[in-house]
Parts: C-alpha cells; structure tokens; sequence
C-alpha cells in the first residue's frame, strides 16, 4: 500500500491490476471515463484559488454607476416610506376584517342555537297544549251550550280564487 500527501490531505491509494491503464495519480482510466479508487474525499483549498484568480478591474463608467445604485435620494426614500405606510394600513385594515368576519360568524352560530333551542321549546309547548284539548269536549259545549249546528247542503257555497292567495267576503 502505497500513501501520498497531497497539500495538507494525505490518501491511502492501491495499485490494482485491472486490463485498464492506472496513471499517477490512482486513477483508472477505461473508454475516456476516469475512476478514483481513494478512501478520503479531495478538500479543495478555495481561498489559495480566488487569492490567484486575477481581479477584474472596472471601467469608471460601471464603478460610477454602481456609486449612484448605493445612494438614495431623499424624493425615493420618502416614496419608499409612502409605500410601506400605506402596505401597513391595508394590512392592518384587512387583519381587522377578518376579526369582525370571525366575531359575526360565531355570533350567527350562537343565534342559530339560541333559534333552534327555541323552536324546540315551541313545538314542545305546542304538542302539550294541542295533546290537553280534548276535541269531542269542545263539540258537546258548542252544539250543547252554545247553539251550534252543522252546515246543511244548501248553506256550503264552493268558490274558486284563481288569482292570489288572499280573499275578502262581501256580505249580500
């Protein structure tokens, strides 16, 4: 077993005899692609490579330009400022909306209850008032004491309302 120190990282590399070419650096090469057959990754020492990498110089046209990018003038804050105020008090307008909406709806779902608890009492009542009268009691006092008597066939006149549901009799 063979190891090299490459920059400050040292790998552990064998020689393997394969039917492909090995080259120096433990690297197998076979129909144009490449094999490394190390146990480390490569650590790559960027900061060496941009300290050598040249630097672009400028035009002063471009460095000018950039300057004016950097400074704002006060008419662009201002307007700047105007809009962030503005974005703030639609945003605060539209966070109260949606409470008033939240607060009416629960206040509609307790209604509901309260109308349905209601309704239910109602038909409650009504059934125990309606289930009290006695029907053939009712008849023996208004035939007995009050003087009723059934319609005979000459006093039922049929009538057809063809127009609305409402109806005012005129007396003859």
């Amino acid at each position: 077993m063979a190891q090299r120190t490459t920059g400050n990282v040292s790998r552990n590399t064998t020689n393997r005899t394969t039917s492909n070419r090995t080259n120096v650096n433990g690297r197998t090469a076979a129909r144009g692609n490449l094999y490394v057959y190390d146990n480390t990754a490569r650590q790559l020492d960027v900061r060496r490579q941009l300290q050598e990498a040249p630097k672009k110089q400028l035009s002063n046209e471009t460095r000018k330009n950039r300057d004016k990018a950097h400074h704002m003038n006060p008419g662009y804050v201002f307007f700047l400022l105007g809009a962030v105020c503005i974005c703030a008090i639609v945003l605060i307008n539209y966070v109260q909306l949606q409470s008033e909406i939240t607060a009416t709806v629960k206040q509609i779902s307790t209604m509901e209850s309260q109308l349905n608890t209601m309704r239910l009492t109602n038909d409650e009542n009504y059934n125990r008032v309606v289930s009290n009268v006695d029907l053939e009691e009712v008849r023996k006092i208004a035939i007995g004491e009050l003087g009723m008597t059934y319609a005979k066939e000459g006093q039922i006149i049929t009538y057809e309302n063809a127009g609305s549901d409402y109806m005012r009799r005129v007396s003859e």
